[in-house]
């Protein structure tokens, strides 16, 4: 039979069993600390910002004025009377899908060529990579110098090969400013998605591609049932990137259109800079900020689903 004072012994070893340490306690302050950094960056920078932008959004805020009130939701009806919200959209989805569909297919393509043990590859792969590390603003400017029919090189190279007689305007018609920007998109991201892509690649076991060949699989046969499924995250990373950085395209427009001619390459980023800093609503550019921000979130959740790994 127990007596009370061994069960009262056994009590309090089991309190101090489960009674932290002081090292566990100090683990745990340690850990917080490392953590408070990080949550007061995220806290001032993204938590803060994003329930200012849906206050605003919800107001009638002038960017000179300030906050004059809760005015919700005339902010969102009153998208749908801007003229330019449906050519905004129109052209942001047709910029995204001309430059996703080119550049994965271009970094894809280059990412099996310069996996290849070659002398050259290793060339072949920094020429590519270079533009990566040029900023897009001043990659921007760099390209509205190379398109300029005045100052740039390229409209007298070609009169000179005789391929010409009279300076191109790259950026003079819509047409020509869309594929010239996603020319100028293509050369400053490709070699960043080959990169990425060429990580997944580097990741495939050689003993599956060997397994394949011994099986008699052709090259074809090979890519669609081995290279494409093994490399479905690293495209899954690759799209999400794109299809989110096109969607929010901003610099190179502002810089080599400013949405032009006749407004035919604005983009909804523009549009909301149109709208804060050119005609000073500041709350219908958060409206149209917060209508961005949860399209961006419904793509990229379907996204997720449609590549994700099957189990």
């Amino acid at each position: 039979m127990t007596t009370a004072p061994a069960i009262d012994r056994e009590v309090a070893r089991t309190r101090q069993r489960r009674a932290p340490s002081a090292f566990q306690r100090r683990r745990k302050l340690a850990g917080w600390a490392y953590a408070a950094p990080t949550a007061i960056f995220a806290l001032l920078l993204f938590v803060i910002p994003l329930f200012t932008v849906g206050q605003m959004s919800l107001s009638e805020w002038s960017l000179l004025g300030g906050d004059k009130g809760f005015n919700a939701p005339e902010n969102y009806v009153g998208l749908a009377d801007n003229p330019l919200l449906w050519p905004s959209i129109v052209f942001t989805v047709k910029y995204t899908v001309i430059v996703t569909v080119i550049m994965l297919a271009l970094a894809l393509g280059i990412a099996l060529i310069v996996q290849e043990q070659s002398r050259w590859n290793s060339i072949v792969r920094t020429a590519i990579l270079v533009p990566s590390a040029l900023g897009l603003a001043s990659a921007s400017l760099l390209f509205w110098g190379l398109y300029s029919p005045n100052i740039g090189p390229i409209s007298p190279i070609l009169e000179w090969l005789g391929i010409i007689d009279e300076p191109i305007s790259f950026l003079g018609t819509p047409d020509a400013a869309l594929w010239s920007t996603v020319f100028l998109i293509i050369w400053r991201y490709t070699g960043f998605y080959m990169l990425v892509l060429m990580v997944g690649l580097q990741g495939i076991p050689g003993d599956v591609y060997e397994a394949a060949r011994i099986d008699g699989a052709s090259r074809w046969q090979t890519f669609r049932s081995i290279t494409l499924p093994l490399l479905r995250p690293s495209i899954a990373l690759t799209l999400i990137l794109c299809v989110t950085g096109s969607l929010l395209a901003f610099d190179q427009f502002f810089i080599l259109t400013k949405g032009g001619p006749d407004n035919s390459t604005i983009t909804i980023v523009q549009l909301i800079y149109r709208e804060a800093f050119q005609r000073f609503d500041l709350g219908a550019a958060a409206a149209l900020s917060v209508v961005v921000l949860l399209a961006l979130v419904v793509i990229n959740l379907v996204q997720f689903r449609a590549l994700r790994d099957k189990e």
